[in-house]
């Protein structure tokens, strides 16, 4: 073979391979898109579309094919169920009074008890938790123990009403916006909170794995969703860098990523927690679906 066949074979094969792949440019975006595959459960974080009327972001997320919200209000969970929607994840305690530091361990503790009882009610299976902020003087080997025995106070109930806990791996670089970073969070290692959950050892105890996240403070993301396939219970995306959307101006390859989700066997809920920027919200929403629809 010449070296000028071998090129005009190999550009027809790379013209072939994208021809059938997804477009991540907001040029591509379809107003009209509705999810198509079922491979996961795509759900949206509401806090993101704020100040979007929830009952309003419910009946788009409806209407694109998303089969869940999260990250809203519990007043709201009514009509969002009866819209044929389910609640894909029950807040917990705040990610700044966790459990790390002992003289919030009460609050945590009565917080995820309060939201393991409302997800049960709800039909909802998990409840998120967090490791919360370092503190002055902390102990790091102390800190680790006061988090474990605080999550096992808990999780006897969590077991018994079928609820399982996941917990997020934040990070700590982004200091541009207070919900796109969080200097001093504890568990700013995905790695690290793997080791806490091995140490809890419990079904009902498992990682969020928030792709964004992750891909700040670790990334290798998809040889970490195979490393860590038995510890995860949740996913969120967002593009990164500036937790946008999933378009061509963020660097994490999504399609990808939804991908080795399936790879890997995860099937269950996909929340996608970007801060829009463009005009029209929902056409972002609606182009994240397109970009994750597997």
């Amino acid at each position: 073979m010449n070296r000028r066949h071998f090129l005009t074979t190999a550009l027809a094969a790379t013209a072939a391979s994208r021809a059938g792949a997804v477009s991540i440019d907001k040029a591509a975006a379809d107003p009209a898109y509705v999810i198509k595959n079922h491979g996961i459960k795509h759900t949206v974080m509401g806090w993101c579309f704020k100040p979007m009327d929830t009952v309003v972001l419910a009946k788009h997320c409806k209407d694109i094919g998303l089969v869940g919200m999260e990250g809203i209000d519990k007043k709201y969970y009514p009509d969002v169920k009866a819209l044929g929607l389910d609640i894909s994840l029950v807040s917990g305690h705040g990610f700044g009074n966790g459990p790390c530091n002992p003289k919030f361990r009460d609050e945590v503790i009565a917080k995820l008890t309060e939201g393991i009882d409302l997800a049960a009610d709800v039909g909802c299976k998990k409840v998120i938790t967090f490791t919360g902020m370092k503190f002055d003087g902390m102990d790091r080997e102390k800190a680790i123990k006061d988090c474990l025995d605080t999550w096992k106070v808990v999780l006897p109930h969590a077991e018994k009403k079928g609820i399982t806990l996941v917990l997020e791996h934040l990070n700590s670089r982004d200091s541009s916006h207070p919900m796109k970073g969080h200097p001093g969070y504890f568990g700013d290692d995905v790695d690290f909170c793997v080791d806490l959950i091995k140490q809890i050892g419990s079904p009902n105890f498992k990682l969020l794995f928030d792709i964004y996240h992750v891909s700040i403070m670790n990334g290798d993301v998809i040889r970490r969703l195979r490393i860590h396939k038995d510890y995860i219970g949740h996913i969120h995306t967002a593009g990164n860098p500036g937790r946008c959307e999933l378009d061509e101006h963020q660097e994490i390859n999504y399609p990808a990523v939804m991908q080795a989700l399936l790879e890997i066997g995860y099937h269950d809920f996909v929340a996608h927690e970007f801060i829009p920027t463009w005009s029209d919200p929902i056409l972002a929403l609606r182009h994240a679906a397109m970009v994750c629809d597997v």
